[in-house]
């Protein structure tokens, strides 16, 4: 039988102590040695020991202690040991305890009144209570106030017993002529507690007689009121306006704690405008206040929950909200970005805009080592409000644009992509951005920066002016021609290798290159050094930031400059009159490209440039030397069609998902609905008229209706016996986010009583059962509803297996029913979710776990078999539709979703139709945890078929 525990002891096993040595030490004199003897009987005793011998040792030489340490850890040993025989009675000598516990309720020293009465609090046992009640109530009136606050707690234990109204008939009355003459706050609010928890009615009559006084009580009794208030609101729902009165008065007190649950009790018990503005004002003012990081965050995660349910009031918080952006913390920053940017309106965008603009300011001083991670979060709300709002583009691109040569290259990427943005939804901006861009370009460090700003260059240098202007940026940049100096024949070349530095080596495309020290090396090792000497560049790397970048090698930044390059002459062709001028710069832009295929060719660099860059190089070089009209189109028109449509594509998928989260459930066609101009208005205050009328809205919109369709209740059903065994069992089974609720229907279908039937389950995975069996009896062709509960603690797939023991009347052995195993599905914690294409990347690098499956299917249509897996993973699609179209016989897609858990799981899937119309290819799943990573690869597998 398993027995109520109080207290819990962490122990160590390793060296259990002996009874005999515990005996020993208790029998002297020596006070620290019996603290030290009492401490590990305790401990003994929580762990499952049995001291019998201790009982008597104990009563003989410890009860007569004066010391308090000892006295205290006494009452622990009392706390803890057996009171009753196997009957229930109580053991003869717990009279000896009793007379012990009077003497020191009636003892001079306050302290051991007080823990005596404490341990009170924790005594089951009526038949020891009893002769100390007169004691008990005798310390009510003791002149300490930590005696009269144990006193109170005391009395309210014994109250709640069973019998506890029968050996306490007037302790509510006393207890409230307590609360009226007690002046320590602690003691007050125990006083008010026992009346809350005992004698409700009586404490309601307290509060509303001194329902003026309320802000001048305590901290610790106003935390009681608003608990009382909550159980009073819930349970009579009509009373709620003069409650509500009291929670606004108690708004203005100095404690924290207190205006924090009053404005999460209004939250919860009304919906007017009035309370939630008030809720919403009270966690502003928190939010500044408070210096904890952890509470700002909840705070956060407060107001995030009114954004949801109170969009148009928390509007007008929005820049009180924003003030929370001086907090260092980057969470802090992020969740505070994350409210904002969903509360933005035409009348508040400018107001947000300058304060970011301010905040993107502070940023450049470097003060913070984490500077350039915050100024990454800020360009990216910036641009959400300039993709909502484009008149705002105009104030904030050119700030932004200075920081495109930010040496935080996720920050100066994401200012980039901005204005590549901006300058094709805001028109009027073209001339202004390409004019600033390219007399900021030199600035520019990064690869990725340098290859989006160049498109834009490309792109949108329209007239004359802009294009020439355009070719001579990039040519200072790429600095003065050739890249590097071919070494001459003969002696010269001998001379020229002796000048340079000692660390310098000979360099082969045909034969491995010699290191200093006589030791051979391949190619890509050795040319490291290669590469140092100066003498062997024409131009020092500082020269230009895009020659700098294409010496140590990037030759995909190459492709991008000699595209660029050739775009720019292609448009100089249409805007430029003169033709002798277009050939001019024609030759010149040919004679850069043919440099830098020269410089991919050569033996200078780490490594020789790839086929791709190289196909496109060449491209150019025939594109230039001979220009056709269809070729032209496609180069100067269809390139920019095609980021339209890219733009329009996000476009369309962000107003579904808006169109998607307004969508909500309505009432009834017969619901009842109140009108506002009909209500009785008589007696009520304005706020209760606004509570009553947004209870009526919420009514109607079908709000309070609560989620969870019958259908989809019975599809959770799963069969755990069969229809032939005596017993039938089935389970309902309610997934939560960190527990899973059985509830298992036991169906007893035979004509005889079954005894002791017992529910025994067992789990697989990171599952946990919470509690132990019990033992039922059910009678004939009866049932028995059994609940199990379940802990969940990742997401990896769980099984649940058991089986279902009984005994009978006329058969005394056990009878055992094995159940068919309930599997845990990964999709019920798993949810679509939405991150950017760099964040993607960014994990997919930075996580280490994967789980590749091979593709093997039936399905024979690419699109039908990546939404198939979408389908069966609950997963969302990231690659843009536009980039899944066509009919090319390849498909390749990414997909994402986050666990309730906050793990992140990222499916990449490859795929290819062969020719017999097949599909092969891979699905590789990448997570953080391991856990998430097999158990999604065994859902693909078990689902790809196509057949489940």
């Amino acid at each position: 039988m398993e027995k109520t525990c109080t207290l819990l002891v962490h122990f160590d096993k390793g060296t259990p102590a002996l009874a005999n040595e515990i005996k020993l030490a208790l029998e002297g004199n020596d006070d620290a040695a019996k603290v030290e003897a009492m401490k590990t009987a305790v401990m003994l005793l929580l762990n499952g020991e049995t001291l019998p011998q201790l009982f008597i040792t104990i009563v003989r030489y410890v009860l007569p202690s004066e010391d308090h340490t000892v006295q205290k850890l006494l009452l622990d040993y009392l706390e803890i040991i057996d009171k009753t025989d196997s009957k229930g009675k109580i053991l003869p000598e717990m009279i000896l305890i009793c007379q012990n516990l009077r003497n020191n309720l009636q003892h001079p020293n306050e302290y051991i009144r007080g823990v005596t009465l404490r341990f009170l609090c924790r005594l089951n046992e009526t038949e020891i209570i009893e002769p100390l009640i007169p004691s008990i109530l005798a310390n009510l009136e003791h002149r300490h106030p930590f005696v009269r606050r144990n006193a109170i707690l005391a009395i309210m234990a014994i109250y709640k017993l069973p019998q506890g109204d029968q050996l306490l008939i007037d302790a509510p009355e006393m207890i409230e002529k307590v609360l009226s003459t007690e002046a320590d706050q602690a003691a007050k609010r125990n006083a008010f507690l026992m009346l809350f928890t005992c004698a409700q009615d009586r404490a309601v009559n307290y509060l509303l007689t001194h329902v003026d006084r309320v802000a001048e009580w305590g901290e610790l009794l106003q935390m009681v009121v608003l608990d009382l208030i909550r159980k009073v609101c819930r349970a009579n729902k009509g009373e709620k306006g003069k409650y509500i009165k009291i929670i606004i008065s108690l708004l203005n007190v100095p404690s924290a704690a207190v205006i924090y649950e009053c404005a999460g009790t209004l939250v919860s018990l009304s919906s007017a405008p009035t309370a939630i503005r008030a809720a919403a004002n009270t966690y502003c003012q928190l939010l500044l206040s408070q210096s904890d990081n952890n509470v700002k965050l909840i705070i956060l995660d407060r107001l995030n929950e009114l954004k949801i349910s109170h969009r148009e009031i928390m509007v007008d918080m929005i820049m009180d909200v924003l003030r929370a952006l001086s907090s260092p913390n980057h969470d802090i920053r992020r969740k505070t970005l994350d409210i904002v940017l969903d509360l933005i309106t035409p009348r508040n965008i400018n107001e947000v805009v300058l304060t970011l603009k301010k905040e993107v300011v502070k940023t450049q001083s470097g003060e913070l080592e984490k500077d350039g991670e915050y100024r990454q979060m800020l360009i990216q709300a910036i641009h959400s409000c300039a993709i909502k709002f484009p008149e705002v583009a105009s104030t904030v691109v050119h700030l932004l644009m200075d920081f495109l040569g930010d040496s935080n290259v996720a920050s100066a990427m994401d200012v980039a992509v901005f204005v590549r943005e901006i300058i094709e939804t805001n028109p009027k901006l073209r001339v202004s951005i390409i004019t600033r861009l390219l007399d900021t370009f030199y600035q520019i460090r990064s690869a990725r920066v340098c290859s989006c700003a160049l498109w834009i260059i490309s792109e949108y240098c329209l007239s004359l002016s802009e294009v020439e202007s355009g070719i001579s940026t990039i040519k200072q940049c790429l600095g003065d021609l050739p890249f590097y100096k071919a070494p001459e024949e003969g002696d010269d070349n001998d001379s020229s290798k002796k000048s340079q530095q000692a660390n310098s080596i000979t360099v082969s495309s045909k034969r491995p290159a010699i290191l200093a020290d006589g030791t051979y090396a391949t190619q890509s090792a050795a040319s490291e050094n290669v590469f140092s000497p100066p003498t062997v560049i024409n131009t020092t790397l500082t020269s230009g930031n895009l020659r700098s970048l294409l010496l140590t090698g990037d030759f995909f930044l190459g492709a991008v400059v000699a595209c660029t390059l050739t775009k720019l002459v292609l448009r100089l062709a249409e805007v430029q009159p003169s033709k002798s001028e277009v050939n001019k710069a024609s030759t010149q832009v040919l004679l850069i490209i043919v440099s830098m295929l020269q410089l991919g060719q050569s033996s200078f660099l780490p490594h020789p440039i790839d086929n791709d860059s190289n196909d496109r190089i060449v491209l150019c070089i025939r594109l230039l030397c001979n220009p056709s009209e269809e070729v032209r189109k496609i180069w100067l028109q269809s390139c920019r069609e095609s980021f339209v449509q890219m733009l329009a594509d996000k476009q369309l998928r962000e107003t579904e998902e808006l169109k998607a989260k307004a969508q909500v459930s309505y009432a009834q066609p017969d619901d009842l609905i109140d009108f506002y101009h009909l209500k009785s208005r008589k007696g009520m205050s304005q706020l209760e008229l606004e509570d009553e009328v947004q209870d009526d809205l919420k009514r109607a919109t079908g709000e309070f209706v609560k989620e969870g369709d019958a259908a989809n209740k019975l599809n959770r059903i799963l069969q755990l016996t069969g229809f032939s065994d005596p017993v039938y069992a089935e389970a309902y089974v309610t997934v939560n986010h960190y527990d899973i609720v059985l509830d298992v229907t036991v169906i007893n279908r035979t004509k005889e009583t079954l005894q002791n039937l017992c529910l025994e389950l067992a789990t697989m995975g990171d599952l946990k059962l919470v509690e132990r069996p019990q033992n039922y009896t059910l009678a004939p062709e009866s049932n028995k509803q059994i609940k199990a509960n379940i802990k969940v603690s990742s997401t990896e797939t769980g099984v649940i297996f058991g089986n279902i023991v009984y005994e009978t009347s006329n058969v005394m052995e056990r009878t055992v029913i094995v159940l068919n195993d309930i599997h845990i599905d990964i999709m019920d914690y798993i949810s679509p979710a939405v991150c950017s294409d760099a964040a993607f990347r960014t994990m997919w690098a930075e996580f280490e776990w994967e789980n590749k499956v091979a593709v093997n299917t039936v399905i024979q249509d690419e699109k039908e078999f990546l939404d198939h897996i979408i389908k069966s993973t609950n997963m969302k699609c990231l690659t843009a539709p536009s980039a899944l179209e066509g009919d090319c016989g390849f498909l390749a897609a990414n997909l994402y979703a986050k666990s309730v858990f906050g793990e992140d799981a990222l499916v990449n899937l490859s795929i290819e139709k062969q020719g017999d119309g097949k599909l092969s290819g891979y699905i590789r799943i990448r997570s953080k945890t391991q856990g998430i990573a097999l158990s999604l690869g065994d859902k693909i597998t078990l689902k790809q078929k196509g057949g489940a």
